[in-house]
């Protein structure tokens, strides 16, 4: 049923009509469907598309979805990868193709939109408190026995507002819990002591409107982190699942999960959770990692693991945000008719990669070529020679971090490595 509702869901999607909404798409496609454009198979530097254009790397994706599914698999671990980042039904889809045991949410929009395409597994990676999106959870839990929902408790508080609501709302089914420990002093979100979530394990065990099944936290989050720092606090983690299971806490569970795991220390998440004792029932060992699908030039480049274990493999940069030069005031500087609006700048500015001639289309080495800052429809760019840039020249930027790339587009062509362009993702933001 879950399988039949997100293909329907995408086949709604290929029948979309393109017009002005979107971005880039080229101006004799007004009325197609989606569909129908993907089919012509463009060419995305020949056939019509306006700059800028992001575009995404099909062959760059196709590798990451199948290293991410190896990679879990060689550890043990469950995957729900953080849909955050791309918020594509699209991507969702081929991430549970790839063994993918749900998606991860942060806010209860972003569950919504997974609900509408047909997911049945959600991780929301916060604590509920609105009481009418716990209404809507409800009624969904009540109208789909197969949907299984989990999120995270850090407070009293959250446990009180979220009984309240969901007795309100004639709650037939608990909501699925697991207790946040917080990464640190100065950390985020998440409970900062073991004897605060043993008063939190207590609170919920007096309700009959939750169930804890776990504990939860983002290791991303540890002050000044460094693998001793990130490997102690996961341990910290395990510890309290431990605590916990001897207590009696999770008494009648087919499953107890214990989940962290961003885009930056899923190796010391996998490595620790191999040590993971034997408890009163099989552990889900849930990563969380969502960046992946289309890795980045910057952030995630630095900051990915398999930079401490290439022998597990290398993730590969999807994203090329193409923009022409149409401005050359002087010999040292250009200007791109890309900016704050067409690409993330939040961590890094884009980077200059290859340029494509304007006048022949041949590819170059954007070597001299730095960008060095951003407007909203502009990007300034330094040069070193006066031949390096002429206007009409097109600019391939790769970006940083992919979770302000994805948000600022809502139709991105999916491209082969010679310019054809494939598909179009559509995302929800």
């Amino acid at each position: 049923m879950a399988g039949e509702r997100l293909a329907q869901g995408l086949e709604g999607l290929a029948d979309e009509r393109v017009d002005h909404r979107f971005k880039a798409l080229p101006p004799d496609a007004e009325g197609r469907t989606v569909g129908q454009l993907a089919a012509e198979r463009r060419n995305l530097f020949s056939d019509g598309f306006t700059t800028p254009v992001l575009a995404l790397s099909a062959e760059s994706v196709a590798h990451n979805l199948a290293l991410m599914e190896t990679y879990a698999t060689r550890h043990g671990l469950a995957f729900a990868p953080h849909g955050k980042t791309c918020m594509a039904p699209q991507l969702f889809a081929r991430q549970l193709e790839h063994g993918a045991w749900g998606i991860t949410a942060a806010v209860p929009h972003q569950a919504r939109v997974y609900r509408t395409y047909g997911i049945e597994r959600i991780f929301l990676a916060n604590e509920v408190v609105d009481a009418a999106a716990l209404r809507w959870l409800a009624a969904e839990l009540a109208a789909d026995p197969d949907f299984r929902f989990m999120c995270y408790v850090d407070s009293l508080r959250g446990i009180e507002l979220m009984d309240t609501a969901l007795r309100e709302a004639g709650a037939t089914r608990p909501v699925d819990v697991v207790v946040e420990l917080g990464a640190g002093e100065g950390a985020r979100t998440g409970v900062r002591t073991e004897a605060e979530c043993l008063e939190l394990a207590d609170a919920i065990a007096g309700v009959d409107t939750l169930r804890l099944v776990g504990v939860a936290g983002y290791e991303g989050e540890v002050p000044d982190a460094t693998p001793e720092r990130v490997t102690a606090w996961l341990r910290r983690l395990v510890a309290l699942a431990v605590q916990f299971d001897k207590a009696g806490r999770f008494t009648d569970l087919d499953q107890i999960v214990i989940s962290a795991g961003g885009s930056a220390w899923f190796d010391a998440v996998a490595d620790v959770f191999a040590e993971i004792p034997e408890l009163s029932a099989p552990v889900l060992k849930l990563l969380r990692s969502g960046a992946y699908v289309s890795h980045d030039d910057g952030q995630y480049r630095k900051l990915t693991p398999f930079n401490r274990v290439p022998e597990e493999g290398a993730l590969q940069p999807a994203f090329r945000l193409w923009a022409q030069v149409v401005s050359r005031p002087t010999p040292e500087q250009a200007f791109l008719n890309a900016g704050k609006r067409d690409a993330a700048y939040d961590l890094h500015l884009p980077e200059a990669q290859v340029v494509r001639s304007g006048r022949d289309g041949t590819l170059r080495p954007a070597e001299g070529v730095t960008v060095t800052g951003l407007s909203d429809q502009h990007a300034w760019v330094s040069t070193e020679r006066a031949g390096d840039l002429e206007v009409g020249d097109w600019v391939g930027l790769g970006l940083s971090h992919p979770c302000t790339s994805f948000d600022k587009w809502q139709l991105i062509p999916l491209v082969e490595q010679d310019g054809t362009v494939t598909d179009f993702i559509r995302t929800f933001f």
